[in-house]
C-alpha cells in the first residue's frame, strides 16, 4: 500500500496538504478508516474527552461547521462556534492577540477565512494546533476527505495510478486536489478555461511532489479531451464567495465546462465517478442528471468530511 517512508517530524498545524509528508497523509487515511469503522460498529472511543475546538468563521458554512462540531462530539470533546460578528478577525482586535487569547481557552482552532495569510498568522501566534477550514488559497480538509472517499470507494486499495480530472475554475479546491493527488500518486488533469488556470508556481510545487510519487500532472482547456480515460471527474462552482460581481461573465465562459452526461460518456469509462465539494449550482457546473445519477458519489463525499476530519483532529489534538 502507498505511503513510503514516513517523516515523523511533529505537525502542529494543518494549513495546506503541501505541508504534510505523503507518509503522514497515508497514516491519516488509515486512521480515518479505523475511526469510521469504529463509529459504524457502535461509536468512537472518547479519545478527545475534555478537549475543546474553537471554530472561527468569516464565511458561512454547512459541511465544515457541522462536520467539525459533530466530529468533536463523537470523539468525546466539544466545539465552540465563533461567528464573524463575534471575532471580526483583524478588525476588533489583532489576529495575533486573538490567537494568543484563544490558545488559553481551547485545545485547537479551526478557521474558515477569506485570506490565507490570516490563517497563517493565526498559526504563527497560536500555541495550539490551527486547522485551515478553508481559505482563498486552498481547502485542505476538503481535499483530504476527498482522498479518503476515493480510498473507501476503491475498497481500500492503493490510490496510485488512478486518474482524476478537475473541470472548472483553478480555485482553492483545485489547488488542494493538485497537492493531494501529487503526494499520493494519483494522476491529475486540471481542465480550465484560458485565464482561469492554477498558478504556475503552484503547478511547479505539485510537480516536485509528483517526482516522488509517480503522479502525472496535465493541464487542458478541452473538457472532452481532458476526461478521456478518467476514473474521477471533479467539479466546483464557477464563482466562489467573494466573486459575485463576476457571476454572469463566468457563466458565459464556463458553460462548455459543465459536467453532464455527454462529458461522462467522453471518459470511455463505465465506472467513472463524479465528485463535487458542494454547495452545487445545479444546472450550471453540474446537471441534475449527473448529480443524482449512478456515477455520483457526491453525498458520500460530503458525509466523509465527518470521518476524515476526525482523523485530522485526533492526529493534531489527541
Amino acid at each position: 500500500m502507498g505511503g513510503g517512508v514516513v517523516n515523523r517530524k511533529h505537525i502542529k498545524d494543518f494549513l495546506s496538504i503541501a505541508d504534510v509528508p505523503a507518509g503522514v497523509l497515508w497514516e491519516w487515511l488509515r486512521l480515518a478508516r479505523a475511526l469510521k469503522e469504529e463509529w459504524l460498529a457502535g461509536g468512537n472511543k472518547p479519545v478527545l474527552q475534555g478537549k475543546v475546538l474553537g471554530m472561527i468563521f468569516q464565511k458561512p458554512s454547512l459541511r465544515t461547521r457541522v462536520s467539525f462540531d459533530v466530529a468533536m462530539r463523537h470523539l468525546g470533546g466539544s466545539a465552540i462556534y465563533l461567528s464573524p460578528q463575534e471575532i471580526r478577525l483583524g478588525e476588533r482586535e489583532s489576529i495575533a492577540d486573538a490567537a494568543a487569547v484563544l490558545s488559553g481557552y481551547v485545545h485547537g482552532i479551526m478557521a474558515r477565512v477569506f485570506a490565507h495569510r490570516e490563517v497563517e498568522e493565526l498559526a504563527r501566534h497560536a500555541s495550539v494546533p490551527v486547522i485551515n477550514g478553508l481559505s482563498d488559497f486552498n481547502h485542505p480538509c476538503q481535499a483530504f476527505c476527498d482522498m479518503f472517499t476515493l480510498y473507501e470507494h476503491w475498497h481500500w486499495q492503493d490510490l496510485a495510478g488512478r486518474h482524476l480530472v478537475f473541470v472548472g475554475d483553478g480555485n482553492n479546491v483545485a489547488r488542494s486536489l493538485l497537492f493531494a493527488c501529487s503526494k499520493l500518486g494519483i494522476h491529475i488533469t486540471l481542465c480550465t478555461p484560458p485565464g482561469y488556470e492554477v498558478e504556475a508556481e503552484v503547478l511547479a510545487q505539485a510537480r516536485a511532489f509528483a517526482t516522488q510519487s509517480g503522479s502525472l500532472i496535465r493541464t487542458s482547456h478541452d473538457p472532452q479531451e481532458a476526461v478521456q480515460g478518467a476514473d474521477v471527474i471533479y467539479t466546483d462552482v464557477w464563482a466562489s464567495m467573494g466573486q459575485e460581481a463576476e457571476v454572469e461573465q463566468r457563466r458565459r465562459i464556463f458553460r462548455p465546462y459543465q459536467v453532464n452526461s455527454t462529458l461522462l460518456a467522453a471518459t470511455g469509462n463505465p465506472n467513472v465517478v463524479v465528485m463535487h465539494c458542494l454547495p452545487a449550482h445545479r444546472g450550471e457546473e453540474i446537471t441534475d442528471e449527473v448529480m443524482d445519477g449512478p456515477h455520483s458519489i457526491v453525498y458520500r463525499q460530503a458525509h466523509n468530511r465527518l470521518h476524515g476530519q476526525k482523523a485530522i483532529l485526533v492526529a493534531l489534538l489527541g
